[in-house]
């Protein structure tokens, strides 16, 4: 999976030439650019379309995680939500008895 789409790789000198306007109007666009220092990766500026697709696809890898660790550890036993009830100390209908907080 890449990350970043087709990065143009700009160094910080480069980056400084070109300003923050330069570098916004870019991201604007759709452009991912990799601001590098010594030819290491130091930073990124992307737009925010981006940056929504991209947290919008780490919250989908955490979900996906979640489901198979869940997967890889389920034994296949399941507990009633009355024995959940009666281990604290209740029944349906103690709680359907209890009032709403509105």
């Amino acid at each position: 999976m890449v990350i970043l789409r087709e990065a143009h790789e700009l160094s910080v000198t480069e980056a400084t030439r070109r300003g923050v306007a330069g570098l916004v109007a870019d991201a604007e666009q759709g452009a991912d650019l990799v601001v590098t220092r010594h030819h290491r990766p130091v930073a990124v500026v992307v737009g925010i379309a981006r940056l929504t697709e991209l947290e919008e696809a780490a919250a989908d890898l955490r979900d996906l995680a979640l489901v198979l660790a869940r997967t890889a550890t389920d034994a296949g036993g399941r507990t009633s939500l009355d024995d959940v009830l009666r281990a604290y100390g209740h029944t349906r209908e103690s709680i359907a008895d209890t009032p709403d907080d509105d």
